[in-house]
């Protein structure tokens, strides 16, 4: 079983359900908390997808973790969980940071894909 292709895709059906929640189920400061922790969650759930498939699982677990820790801190406040949760997004935002740097760094040297 591929564990970081389940979590991505998990990662990514919750954030298109955050996502819709916000839009359509929520308003004011919790509807737009649910937008942009949905938004973040799905970017990052599909680079993960993409980094899993060249082989850099390391910067794809760094997209799912950081997205669902900057999302789901969000997620939590909007379901009206106390604000000094706020304070959680930016550790997950370093983590999905640090994937794009790991991803970068890898490029750099070359990475190669694995054969398919």
């Amino acid at each position: 079983m591929n564990w970081l292709v389940i979590a991505a895709a998990l990662s990514g059906a919750i954030a298109v359900g955050a996502g819709a929640f916000g839009a359509h189920g929520a308003s004011g400061q919790a509807a737009e908390w649910l937008k942009t922790g949905g938004q973040y969650q799905l970017v990052h759930a599909v680079a993960a997808l993409v980094a899993a498939q060249m082989g850099l699982r390391r910067p794809a677990w760094l997209f799912v973790a950081g997205g669902a820790i900057f999302a789901g801190s969000l997620y939590l406040m909007a379901l009206g969980l106390p604000r000094w949760l706020g304070r959680v997004p930016p550790i997950g935002g370093a983590l999905m940071i640090g994937g794009w740097l790991w991803l970068a760094w890898r490029a750099a040297r070359g990475v190669r894909t694995p054969p398919q």
